[in-house]
């Protein structure tokens, strides 16, 4: 059996992702070792290999900061759909990432709109309700989008996630900036 890469040997630790049999360790490995290990899995975003870009891509989910953002829109248009589908769910989360960065929506929002109403695998238009979702309050045109994919896509799933985030969806209720209470009188 193979020994282990050096702890800090990060670019070895990515190329074990390319294993099914190791990948889940490696994976684990470079979470875990934090920023360190940041520029050896943003090189593994273009890796020839699609088992090691979606392990890589589900990486950025835990280690994105703001350089970080641009590589993560830059996966959205991978061939294997895999890897869209991470991208779109690290754009998204907020729960994974420790630090509060966020993408803004002028680099990230027309990526997630084209994917939401023409890529052709229903998993990736799924994710991308998500990520249009964060936009639906601000944005007329993340709005849009939401509500032509409620109404018209093809996969009852992708309706029914978008209709959470568009106007009238639980989602979109939930995530409504409240009124402010400037100008009203205390007591």
């Amino acid at each position: 059996m193979a020994a282990h890469p050096a702890h800090d040997d990060f670019a070895a630790w990515v190329a074990r992702l390319a294993d099914p049999l190791r990948a889940q360790r490696a994976y684990w490995h470079l979470v875990l070792s934090g920023a360190d290990a940041r520029d050896a899995v943003r090189d593994g975003l273009t890796s020839a290999s699609p088992d090691v870009r979606r392990w890589c891509t589900k990486a950025m989910d835990h280690l994105a900061d703001a350089d970080s953002f641009p590589l993560l829109v830059d996966v959205l248009a991978d061939t294997d759909p895999r890897v869209p589908i991470e991208g779109l769910h690290a754009l998204a989360c907020d729960r994974c990432r420790s630090d509060g960065c966020r993408p803004d929506a002028a680099s990230v929002l027309p990526a997630a709109i084209r994917l939401l109403l023409d890529d052709p695998d229903r998993h990736v238009r799924a994710y991308a309700a998500e990520l249009v979702g964060r936009w639906v309050h601000t944005h007329a045109e993340a709005q849009a989008a939401l509500v032509q994919a409620r109404d018209h896509d093809p996969a009852p799933a992708v309706r029914k996630k978008a209709g959470w985030h568009a106007p009238g969806g639980s989602i979109h209720r939930r995530t409504a900036p409240r009124p402010s209470r400037a100008g009203t009188r205390q007591r």
